[in-house]
């Protein structure tokens, strides 16, 4: 029985140790993935700015882009008006060449046409508002 006490004794010493070195390598290991000096702060503290300002230049891009699309969206759309308007202005000079001034239309068309500026603006007011 004394044998197999000693050879129990050992076995604990032997884990107990075992145990130590471990528990020390992973404190060393911890502490080296941790700042500890003021060079490793100072280096996370650049690093965590430099990500700051990608992701701030990246925002800024994006917002440009963003802005540069809904410029290129209202030229567009200033180009339809445009486009719309030519095609009214057409529309109105051919009504107007039709249009009998001693018509009842005619009549109230005159009448119309005295708050504007030209009787082509008033006529392509008119047809606007008959579409």
């Amino acid at each position: 029985m004394d044998s197999i006490d000693k050879l129990l004794a050992e076995l604990q010493t032997e884990y107990k140790e075992v145990q130590t070195q471990q528990q020390q390598s992973k404190s060393a290991t911890a502490k080296s993935f941790m700042p500890s000096s003021p060079k490793s702060a100072s280096f996370m503290d650049n690093l965590l700015a430099e990500i700051k300002a990608d992701f701030a230049e990246e925002d800024a891009a994006i917002e440009l882009k963003r802005q540069q699309e809904l410029e290129q969206e209202r030229i567009r759309q200033e180009q339809l008006k445009a486009k719309q308007l030519e095609a009214l202005k057409v529309e109105a000079k051919e009504w107007l060449a039709k249009v009998d001034p001693l018509s009842s239309e005619g009549l109230w068309f005159e009448r119309f046409a005295e708050s504007y500026s030209s009787k082509l603006e008033a006529a392509i007011e008119y047809l606007r508002n008959n579409e």
